[in-house]
């Protein structure tokens, strides 16, 4: 049996956002850009939008998204030139200068859609820069830490594949019919160095007739959601693995394993390694499937089953891995450590 010594000590608990619609940064304003341009209603690529209107008085192509988790941002569609700390300009990438964002639009100035929409970032700037991106997440306790000067960083361009010595790689699916995500062939996990029995490839392959199953790669989902008798599976596997720590009863939110670990600077916890196509292996830190979840040392097994039809490897199970893209070769990496 493998385990991970895994020190409490070094978490600090993330406080769980409540529903907020006032960036915390400053506000962009149009009217002091001299290459901000608002897109007219007639241009082709306000009919790219999968939901767009129109400003008559103003002849202004307007846009609205919705995600999963029931927030939305609508406001005029435009193209700005984006300036990135390395000194790169971009010029003319098409964007979204929201007037009203609901939801969880916590502490950020907007989203960068990274999919492989027609107006995603990585679809715009292709022809440039090449089709490969890489991003690392940090912990996502850094942002809390007096002491820590960590940060999250994206990479766009060569440079992103060619920062990926030691990757592990697997094949970049995809879903004709959900064109936009990232799909990769999940085969199974292993808890304590032991593979997970029970783990049937139907519950986790991608129909491609009905657009139905697979597994996607999301960066904007936190916690990894599995097919029910996927993740029931690797759930039973680690609660059997974990006899040595103190259930909490009753679980947590979406979490149904919790453990009671108040008092304990360090334990010992079950290894979880994923398994993807092409000899690929990922294996998950510990504070990358127990987190904290409250003030009073409850902590949680990350994951939870879902009856949505696709499975989702979410952010917090991604964090400290420099998780490249690689567009032209159709496949997808994981670099640990590498933040």
């Amino acid at each position: 049996m493998a385990f991970h010594v895994f020190l409490i000590a070094a978490l600090l608990l993330l406080p769980l956002p409540a529903a907020f619609s006032k960036a915390s940064g400053r506000v962009f304003d149009p009217r002091r850009s001299r290459s901000y341009a608002a897109v007219d209603c007639v241009a082709p690529i306000c009919r790219r939008l999968d939901s767009a209107g129109c400003d008559r008085r103003r002849n202004s192509c307007l846009y609205q998204v919705a995600y999963g988790d029931g927030s939305v941002t609508a406001g005029d569609f435009a193209t700005e030139t984006l300036t990135f700390a390395s000194g790169a300009r971009v010029p003319r990438v098409a964007l979204g200068c929201g007037h009203d964002n609901e939801g969880l639009f916590i502490a950020a100035s907007g989203l960068l859609g990274l999919g492989r929409g027609r107006l995603s970032f990585p679809t715009q700037i292709a022809r440039s820069f090449g089709r490969s991106f890489s991003y690392c997440l940090v912990d996502r306790t850094s942002s809390v830490r007096p002491s820590s000067t960590r940060s999250s960083t994206v990479t766009f361009g060569a440079g992103a594949v060619a920062a990926a010595a030691g990757a592990s790689f697997t094949p970049m699916g995809r879903n004709p019919r959900m064109a936009t995500f990232y799909y990769v062939h999940l085969l199974g996990f292993s808890v304590g160095g032991a593979r997970v029995k029970g783990v049937s490839q139907s519950d986790l392959r991608l129909n491609p007739t009905t657009g139905r199953g697979g597994v996607i790669l999301d960066s904007g989902t936190s916690v990894t959601r599995l097919a029910r008798p996927v993740y029931e599976a690797v759930r039973d596997a680690f609660r059997a693995a974990a006899v040595g720590l103190r259930v909490s009863p009753g679980g947590f939110s979406l979490f149904d394993t919790c453990y009671n670990l108040s008092g304990r600077r360090v334990v010992k916890v079950p290894t979880v390694s994923m398994h993807l196509a092409g000899g690929a292996s990922v294996a998950l830190p510990p504070e990358n499937y127990l987190i904290p979840v409250d003030t009073s040392g409850t902590f949680c097994f990350a994951m939870a089953g879902t009856d949505g039809g696709v499975s989702i490897i979410g952010n917090i199970q991604q964090q400290g891995f420099r998780v490249v893209f690689d567009g032209d070769a159709q496949r997808v990496g994981f670099v640990p450590k590498s933040c």
